[in-house]
């Protein structure tokens, strides 16, 4: 498949690598963890990619800061249910130990390329 502007980024890179290593995690659980916290990580890990490929996608500097900050919602929202399925003892801590390194290193890159995104649209303004 061809490469698009949106896989550019690290950020969208390691958004795909949080997810992909999720949804290994989650096809192995049973059923009520799946139908529960399962498909509930699996959608807002996806949607961390999907609003950085949407905002991208969008054209504008105002759209894509938009799609960043919702990427970023998902992402803590992700954080919350990771939380939850540590808690529950989903997750073990081999997991644990791959996905923590990967969110703490995507916190800090989206926000640096959040506060670009603001840069630009202030720097339109001018």
């Amino acid at each position: 498949m061809e490469k698009t502007n949106f896989e550019n980024p690290d950020i969208y890179k390691l958004s795909e690598k949080i997810t992909d290593e999720i949804w290994e995690i989650v096809i192995k659980w049973n059923n009520l963890a799946q139908d529960t916290v399962g498909k509930q990580i699996i959608r807002s890990a996806d949607s961390i990619g999907a609003n950085i490929a949407e905002g991208r996608g969008r054209g504008t500097p105002q759209d894509n800061r938009r799609f960043l900050r919702m990427a970023r919602g998902s992402l803590y929202e992700t954080r919350h249910w990771l939380r939850r399925a540590y808690k529950r003892k989903l997750l073990s801590q081999e997991n644990t130990e791959k996905l923590l390194p990967l969110i703490n290193e995507l916190i800090p890159k989206l926000n640096s390329y959040l506060r670009k995104a603001a840069e630009t649209i202030r720097g339109n303004r001018k």
